[in-house]
């Protein structure tokens, strides 16, 4: 069998140990021949692919971003959707002409909902869920996502040193446009005394009176870690009125840090390393039997798979009743609400 392995959407720890698990486990144990394809979807349309070996394949499993550079799929999925079936039909036609038996897709939402399309174009697919935020549905954990929670949570373990010094409010914004996992997770790892995520919504006077109790107690610095996808009602993002906001409402000097892409980039951590590595492995097993139309996902702790029209378009967000969140309600930190 040939397949091709392509990476899209955002960069993400972890992509090239997938790579790599699919690409070792094809060769060495089944026998396959596979082809990397350079630059996401649009690659697949230019045909832009080199020949992945056991070379080519090694020294990758430590390495941040992706070997095989990435993309947007928003355009490419925009042509499976057209009603100019002449669009489509070349998509087919690219895959057909790369001898291609199946199509290894690595990426988050996005690419995952672009996956099934391909599927129901009759394309013999797979899926890998990517994505550091860890709000792909059907799966309990994602790559990347343990090492952007490892670099959040760092920081804010720095932070606390800074905040305990000067008896500061530290507002630390990270990653999460719609699921705040990595918030809830760093958030509680780092000791924060607020957590605000995008599912729960917030209430200024909450995390006010949240950050003056602890005052009242002598604690005269709080870490406020929030989401980016906190928003107010009029979209405007929390960070930058709660900085203001905090200050005028406890008289606590405020600042912000913004984490933004440094969650994102650098070398996994082994857990995602070995993550990575399992799901890749499992892919190809999947391919070797024929199973196509699905995305490997973890299951109750195991690696296991799932059809790719029940990902599609879904996403898998925090919830009230989450362990987490219960337990650091128990222990007096304020979500806001």
């Amino acid at each position: 069998m040939k397949i091709g392995i392509l990476s899209s959407g955002g960069d993400c720890p972890g992509i090239n140990a997938t790579i790599r698990g699919v690409g070792k486990t094809a060769i060495t144990h089944y026998g396959m021949e596979v082809v990397g394809i350079h630059g996401g979807f649009s690659g697949l349309l230019n045909k832009d692919t080199e020949v992945l070996d056991e070379h080519s394949l090694s020294g990758i499993l430590n390495l941040g971003g992706t070997i095989l550079g990435t993309s947007r799929e928003k355009g490419f999925r925009e042509m499976l959707t057209s009603v100019d079936q002449e669009k489509s039909q070349c998509i087919l036609q690219a895959y057909q002409e790369l001898g291609l038996d199946c199509l290894v897709c690595i990426g988050g939402n996005g690419t995952q909902k672009t996956t099934n399309l391909l599927s129901e174009h009759g394309l013999n697919v797979i899926g890998l869920p990517k994505t550091i935020d860890n709000d792909i549905w059907g799966t309990e954990i994602t790559f990347g996502f343990d090492t952007a929670v490892n670099i959040a949570t760092e920081a804010i373990d720095r932070l606390h040193s800074t905040a305990s010094s000067h008896r500061r409010v530290m507002l630390v914004e990270v990653m999460g446009h719609k699921a705040g996992w990595i918030a809830l997770y760093a958030g509680m790892a780092g000791g924060a005394d607020v957590i605000l995520v995008p599912e729960l919504g917030f209430n200024p006077e909450v995390v006010n009176e949240a950050i003056r109790e602890r005052a009242r107690k002598g604690k005269q610095h709080s870490i406020v870690v929030v989401a980016e996808g906190v928003k107010l009602p009029d979209k405007r993002k929390a960070t930058d009125f709660l900085m203001k906001e905090i200050e005028e409402a406890t008289g606590i000097e405020t600042r912000k840090t913004v984490l933004g892409y440094i969650q994102r980039g650098g070398n996994p951590s082994p857990f995602d390393r070995n993550l990575a590595t399992q799901l890749g492995g499992y892919a190809t097993e999947l391919i070797a039997n024929r199973q196509f139309g699905q995305m490997v996902c973890v299951k109750d702790g195991a690696i296991s798979s799932i059809p790719l029209a029940e990902v599609a378009g879904k996403l898998k967000l925090v919830t009230p009743e989450h362990n987490l969140i219960i337990q650091g309600k128990r222990m007096g930190i304020s979500f806001g609400v």
